[in-house]
């Protein structure tokens, strides 16, 4: 795995002179076992094979969400409100009963309590949209979605503002308390759904709209940017590390490590790619 590999940069500057062999053996037998971005591909997973036994149960369970993707062609802002109704009712209860930073794990999977629920709706209003009529629906490059793209990113402010008034009452005036009071945790919640449905709105309908009159380089790195997700953390982890004592400003160290990381990422990911058989997995 290249997780142990990543985190190893981190322990090498807790305990200088630690040997590899070492920290990978403690990582293993005695934890914590961190899966770093990682856990996301196990979630992904789980909510695929889960999506492969209900289609077996039934084809049509998404035909609901998909019907009203339609109607979203020209009302966008229906299946905004159903997003937003929907990944409330699945999110706001699990972070005020499990609060921000309980995670839910075994071994090196692992996933954010509060937000499995969530990151399900996303993920099967997405199948929902894409179950059937893509381009009659709410995604379609001819609907009224790509015809907004300055309105959804004005709405995205909102909730955006709000949350950081949430941030500055939760340190200046509560006393940034350990674990959040429930009332806290409700309000920012709500002000998060808003957020996270309205910039996706807004990202989908920016990407909808553009026309591009050739290849760009995000066309040009989509064959292998699951690769680059693959590989990318001990990278970025390692650059970190080398940067940290070298006289630079943040910003400076900042932008080389951007860079420096998807340029390598991208990279390794070209020679894998090269190696018999790895392109059905990177």
């Amino acid at each position: 795995s290249v997780i142990p590999l990543a985190y190893y940069a981190i322990a090498l500057r807790q305990t200088p002179g630690l040997s590899f062999s070492e920290f990978w053996w403690r990582t293993m037998t005695v934890g914590p076992w961190p899966s770093g971005p990682i856990w996301f591909v196990y979630v992904l997973m789980a909510f695929d094979l889960t999506a492969s036994i209900l289609y077996r149960v039934s084809p049509r369970l998404l035909d609901p969400i998909n019907r009203l993707s339609i109607k979203g062609f020209q009302r966008p802002s229906k299946f905004w409100l159903f997003l937003v109704i929907v990944s409330a009712a699945a999110y706001l209860p699990m972070l005020i009963h499990y609060g921000q930073n309980y995670w839910f794990e075994f071994g090196p999977f692992s996933v954010q309590a509060s937000r499995v629920l969530l990151y399900a709706s996303y993920f099967f209003i997405g199948a929902g949209i894409g179950a059937a009529n893509l381009e009659g629906g709410v995604l379609s490059a001819h609907g009224r979605l790509t015809e907004r793209r300055w309105f959804w990113t004005g709405i995205t402010l909102i909730p955006y503002c709000l949350m950081w008034v949430m941030i500055y009452i939760k340190r200046m005036i509560i006393g940034n308390p350990d674990p959040l009071p429930g009332w806290y945790l409700g309000i920012y919640g709500s002000f998060y759904v808003l957020f996270s449905a309205s910039i996706l709105f807004a990202i989908l309908a920016y990407f909808l709209q553009s026309k591009s009159s050739g290849p760009t380089l995000l066309d040009r790195m989509q064959g292998d940017a699951y690769g680059m997700f693959l590989v990318h953390y001990p990278i970025v982890l390692w650059l970190q590390y080398w940067l940290f004592d070298m006289e630079l400003p943040a910003f400076a160290k900042a932008a080389i490590a951007f860079f420096a990381t998807v340029a390598l990422s991208w990279a390794v990911t070209a020679v894998l790619r090269k190696i018999p058989g790895s392109r059905y997995v990177l």
